[in-house]
């Protein structure tokens, strides 16, 4: 094959939407599947063509609407070190930890999107329920020995390809177990907007995933 420079449809540009699973943890049996002419945006949103299975799989997921920056995912390895006598650098690296982040900004300072931010439960807020005039979270505390609020995570944002209408391609990203424990900060400022800054701790699952990225082309519809 003659040498090439590279190609240009590789480069990705643009940020992806945000989903929010609102059941916990997240499994591949709780995404709705994938519907020709549609992009995964639509599928999670409820907007195609699926059956009632798949709608009711996307109401399970909360679009947080706007972000900042679009997202950003950070794999840090931590490996440790063999030192033997007869060499003066290490002769063997082994893998002995992983961390997996995600961090974004909400822009939509909405108190559902705060909820996720600190990582409250549904109880802590009331949506109108004790009246339809009012929505209230409630900061708590919490109590001792609470065990952290686990949210599943997924992204859909533009893909490797050449954009044309015969081969739109997405790049799905799904995190199985997303936890919220950075500092969150509120202001009301008279000169920038109010946003939520949110870095959440991906976990693995049983089966040692933290999740998957999955590129798709989006086939015509039949």
């Amino acid at each position: 094959m003659a040498y090439s420079r590279g190609n240009n449809t590789n480069i990705i540009v643009g940020a992806a939407a945000l989903f929010v699973f609102k059941d916990g943890e997240l499994t591949d049996a709780d995404l709705p599947g994938y519907d020709d002419g549609y992009s995964f945006r639509d599928s999670l949103s409820g907007y195609t063509g699926q059956g009632s299975a798949d709608a009711t799989k996307a109401a399970n997921f909360k679009n947080v609407g706007y972000t900042s920056n679009g997202l950003e995912l950070q794999f840090q390895p931590d490996f440790g070190e063999v030192q033997v006598d007869q060499l003066l650098d290490v002769a063997k690296l082994y893998k002995q930890g992983m961390q997996v982040n995600l961090n974004t900004s909400f822009a939509e300072a909405t108190l559902e999107n705060l909820l996720y931010a600190t990582a409250g439960t549904e109880t802590d807020w009331d949506n109108g329920v004790t009246d339809p005039d009012l929505s209230v979270l409630n900061l708590s505390a919490g109590n001792l020995g609470e065990c952290p609020i686990e949210r599943g995570i997924v992204a859909v944002g533009p893909g490797t390809g050449d954009c044309s209408p015969a081969e739109q391609i997405e790049r799905i990203y799904v995190g199985y177990r997303a936890l919220s424990i950075e500092n969150v900060t509120v202001s009301a400022k008279r000169d920038e907007a109010t946003m939520f800054e949110v870095s959440f701790r991906m976990l693995p699952n049983n089966d040692a995933s933290y999740g998957k990225i999955v590129d798709r082309t989006i086939p015509a519809a039949s």
